[in-house]
């Protein structure tokens, strides 16, 4: 096996790690939390069945690779909770050393490619890192909403918070939008989210 073949497959074996950071939500019809690589492929898999939706021209194989590979730095830095308002502090500076140690791995243009992919995505400014965020939104919300708000009501999320977190949707899919307002609208009529 020469050096670079070497990296990729350090870097494969590496990214499998991903599959042991659980995060706050859990799985629909009330299973167990879901961890990082369920949470990746799903929204990957999603963008892919809701490229329809999305407010412009994109590259719906670049916004795949940016909704699998967005959560690797957890390896490191752990899930951050959208909600955990000091954990929301450090998480950058985190996620940046995460990024530097893991993608340090690959071959250098293949460490260059996926790190630029990765703050594509964190910039949110082209077209595929809005949509992309898009499923990053919508995914965990359809989970809640699909387990009765059960992670919202643990951890005392109001609607104020959701909305917040679920504004930039829009940005990527107004359509997706819609039904993303329509769910916290269900879920504040049902208890599930406070209103402040």
């Amino acid at each position: 096996m020469d050096d670079r073949m070497k990296k990729q497959i350090e870097f494969a074996l590496e990214i499998d790690k991903v599959k042991n950071i659980f995060r706050q939500t859990h799985l629909s019809m009330n299973g167990r939390n879901e961890n990082d690589a369920e949470h990746s492929w799903h929204m990957a898999l999603m963008a892919y069945l809701l490229k329809e939706y999305a407010n412009e021209e994109i590259d719906i194989a670049k916004v795949m690779i940016m909704c699998l590979i967005h959560d690797i730095v957890e390896i490191d830095a752990g899930d951050t909770y959208a909600y955990d308002t000091e954990g929301l502090k450090t998480q950058k500076a985190r996620e940046e050393a995460a990024k530097e140690r893991i993608f340090s791995i690959l071959p250098d243009e293949q460490k260059a490619e996926f790190a630029a992919l990765f703050d594509e995505f964190e910039a949110y400014e082209t077209a595929e890192a809005k949509f992309a965020h898009a499923m990053d939104n919508l995914q965990p919300l359809m989970l809640n909403d699909s387990n009765g708000g059960g992670d919202w009501r643990a951890h005392q999320v109001t609607a104020e918070q959701v909305y917040k977190r679920q504004g930039k949707t829009k940005l990527g899919s107004e359509k997706l939008y819609e039904l993303t307002d329509s769910i916290i609208q269900k879920n504040i009529q049902n208890g599930n989210l406070k209103e402040a």
